[in-house]
């Protein structure tokens, strides 16, 4: 225990050591430096963050425990991730970092939306901040959440002091160096986290007894259940398209000719990750078998690491569970205060008077405001599962911000009403359809909503009038911009 004590404080410390680096080199840099890093990332350090940010400790924890108790009717949910995230690299990248630019370089979600219509009314950016914003904070809270359990679980910490200590250090680095000190912490975060799976899988796979594969239920190993499964599995893909943390990396990268790249990267990664994410829940129940305590707990990878490896090597390896929780939670706080801080208190509380400085304290200051929100939350008993927090802000990120994305990217004759129209759309229908409906129905929430929102954004648009004739122009240049 001692011995992963000491590797997870020399972790920690260097991640912080990332916030404080980039918060001296960054100085002066202003809030396009601190938002998005001057769109100055490479194609290794985008594709690994924007993966990273993306597979928080749900991947590591809730995932891998959900397959180990449910069998492989849960297959559907790495499938589904796996195809829309190789999409959204394909047909939504290349498309936003142009349209961002020419929409007046924006660097937020609701700017970019915003700046598309060539819109002067703030209602697009102040209803997107308020989606962030309660997203944001019950995402954050399930990061920090597997914090706890881990802490708890290995050191033996109350679950709320170690939820604590990692809140600190998380908002530490994203405090100081903004974009790039999440971005490269996410960087680092995201091979170890690859390298921490790949090393458990690989290890239990020639450690294990095949003959326990024929004590398992039959009845597990069938991946066609119903098909409620499989289309609650395929619809957590439809997120990729509306997860600002995630899209908001192809915004920042240094140009056209890197992102294919970039997308071979990010898409290889995240196709292995949500592999081997399922490998460790079946591996995990033929190696150890069923354990009530540790479905309650989503502890299977960290039990199996623990079982299999000696102290130094399971202290690096669970590592890759507080790399997951932290990439995510660093991405999630940075682009709630962003999208505060540009879109909310500079051009709505300070009518575009606020300096950069100003703007970062702001944003800083949300940080705070939002991680501590999100420990309430965390720390309460009635929160949930860490699978089911995060099930929660995918849902409502999906289905409020992905079809009004794609369609900006996509169809010219789409405007503002419409992409209001879609985002209270989709954001209702998905609050409603999970409290009233997902029990009854089987079905994740996401898929209907997303649906809805889509098709509100289509009919508002048609009924409401053709943009102008700039929006139109922006639209054309977009589509030729080259850099």
């Amino acid at each position: 225990m001692n011995a992963e004590v000491i590797v997870f404080i020399v972790y920690l410390c260097f991640m912080l050591g990332i916030g404080i680096f980039f918060f001296f080199k960054s100085r002066g840099g202003g809030d396009k430096s601190y938002f998005l890093g001057g769109r100055q990332m490479g194609p290794w350090v985008t594709a690994l963050s924007a993966g990273a940010s993306d597979m928080s400790a749900w991947v590591l924890m809730g995932l891998p425990t959900s397959i180990y108790a449910l069998g492989l009717g849960q297959i559907w949910i790495p499938v589904g991730l796996a195809i829309g995230y190789a999409i959204s690299w394909i047909i939504e990248a290349p498309r936003l970092r142009k349209f961002s630019i020419v929409a007046n370089d924006s660097i937020t979600i609701p700017q970019y939306l915003t700046n598309r219509f060539l819109s002067k009314s703030k209602v697009l950016q102040i209803l997107c901040a308020v989606v962030f914003l309660i997203a944001y904070t019950i995402y954050s809270a399930s990061s920090l959440k597997a914090c706890g359990t881990l802490f708890n679980t290995v050191i033996g910490w109350d679950a709320n002091i170690a939820m604590y200590v990692a809140a600190a250090i998380i908002v530490g680095y994203t405090f100081l160096g903004g974009f790039s000190a999440v971005c490269w912490t996410d960087f680092f975060q995201g091979m170890l986290i690859f390298a921490g799976m790949l090393t458990a899988t690989v290890t239990a796979v020639a450690m294990l007894d095949m003959t326990k594969a024929q004590e398992t239920n039959p009845a597990y190993w069938n991946p066609i259940t119903n098909w409620q499964d499989i289309v609650s599995g395929m619809a957590w893909g439809l997120g990729y398209f509306g997860m600002p943390h995630i899209i908001i990396r192809y915004m920042s990268i240094r140009s056209q000719k890197e992102m294919k790249k970039s997308a071979a990267i990010g898409i290889t990664w995240t196709a292995f990750i949500v592999l081997f994410a399922a490998a460790i829940g079946i591996i995990g129940l033929m190696f150890m078998g069923y354990d009530q305590e540790t479905v309650d707990g989503s502890l299977v990878f960290i039990t199996m690491v623990r079982k299999i490896f000696p102290a130094i090597l399971s202290g690096i390896l669970l590592s890759a569970v507080l790399a997951a929780s932290m990439s995510t939670a660093d991405s999630q706080l940075l682009s709630a205060s962003s999208s505060f801080a540009s879109d909310v208190y500079k051009p709505v509380i300070r009518k575009n008077k606020a300096s950069d400085r100003e703007m970062q304290w702001a944003g800083r200051i949300v940080v705070l405001v939002v991680a501590a929100i999100a420990l309430v939350i965390a720390a309460s008993p009635d929160s949930g599962s860490i699978m089911s927090l995060v099930s929660n802000a995918w849902g409502i990120f999906g289905a409020a911000i992905g079809p009004s994305i794609l369609l900006s990217l996509f169809w010219k004759r789409f405007n503002i009403y419409g992409a209001v129209a879609g985002i209270v759309a989709g954001t209702a229908a998905d609050i409603c359809w999970m409290i009233f409906l997902t029990g009854s129905t089987g079905i994740y929430e996401l898929a209907p909503a997303f649906v809805i929102g889509f098709i509100a954004a289509v009919v508002v648009s048609f009924v409401t009038s053709e943009p102008e004739k700039e929006v139109e122009e922006l639209f054309d240049n977009a589509m030729k911009y080259e850099d």
